[in-house]
């Protein structure tokens, strides 16, 4: 078949790589080489370093996957030679010198504002009473409640840390656009993607569509691969 077979995926702030389960098991299936980041959130150096560490074992063409915050980290690290494509998942997707903090800087009028609690030591979490509601607002209660009591010390450095060289000028992207995100409001998701170019698809749910909408995920992840090829 004519078309990249590896993918690499990586994940946000507050969440693990284990969040994609589903969307591996998919691909997997389809008989793509897939890969999770476990990117630590600390600075966007470091998580741009681990992401490298997993493009240096691919074989061949490889679709970069973000979601998040991870689009930021895949826009970093998505000038790898092996990188062929990008695909944002309801991600960041700055340009140079910007970073996810000049990026939530300016939200648009009337827009859900994450309830992010204010720094510990250096690091962020999210208010677990309302994690359900802005994170996973499609998800069973129970999954929602367990992400809100497993959160991953989402690191300020890692917010603050700016893109050098975007890979989005060089690389082909596509963009998921989830229209009722409460974490990254749709106009901004729609406006980042069309300043990429990226070829946008969209889908009705929350913040956590690659787990309540892994074949949604998955799809797009496909297209881009054949995309890429092609």
């Amino acid at each position: 078949m004519n078309t990249a077979r590896n993918v690499v995926l990586v994940h946000g702030g507050f969440v693990d790589g284990s969040g994609w389960q589903r969307v591996y098991q998919l691909l997997r299936q389809d008989g793509y080489n897939v890969s999770v980041v476990q990117n630590p959130t600390l600075s966007l150096e470091g998580d741009a370093t681990a992401t490298r560490q997993i493009l240096d074992r691919q074989d061949g063409p490889t679709v970069l996957v973000g979601h998040s915050y991870g689009g930021a980290v895949i826009s970093e690290a998505g000038t790898h030679p092996t990188v062929a494509a990008l695909v944002y998942i309801a991600g960041f997707v700055p340009d140079k010198g910007e970073s996810v903090n000049t990026l939530i800087a300016d939200p648009p009028p009337g827009a859900p504002v994450p309830p992010i609690l204010p720094p510990q030591n250096g690091f962020l979490f999210l208010d677990r009473d309302k994690f359900a509601e802005s994170f996973a607002g499609d998800l069973p209660a129970d999954e929602a409640q367990f992400m809100a009591d497993s959160q991953v010390p989402w690191g300020v450095d890692a917010l603050g840390g700016a893109v050098s060289e975007p890979a989005w000028r060089t690389k082909p992207s596509w963009y998921l656009l989830t229209t009722e995100d409460r974490m990254i409001p749709p106009p901004a998701q729609r406006s980042m993607a069309e300043r990429a170019g990226s070829t946008i698809a969209e889908a009705r749910g929350s913040h956590s569509i690659y787990l309540s909408q892994p074949q949604a995920v998955a799809t797009l992840i496909k297209q881009a691969a054949a995309g890429a090829a092609g």
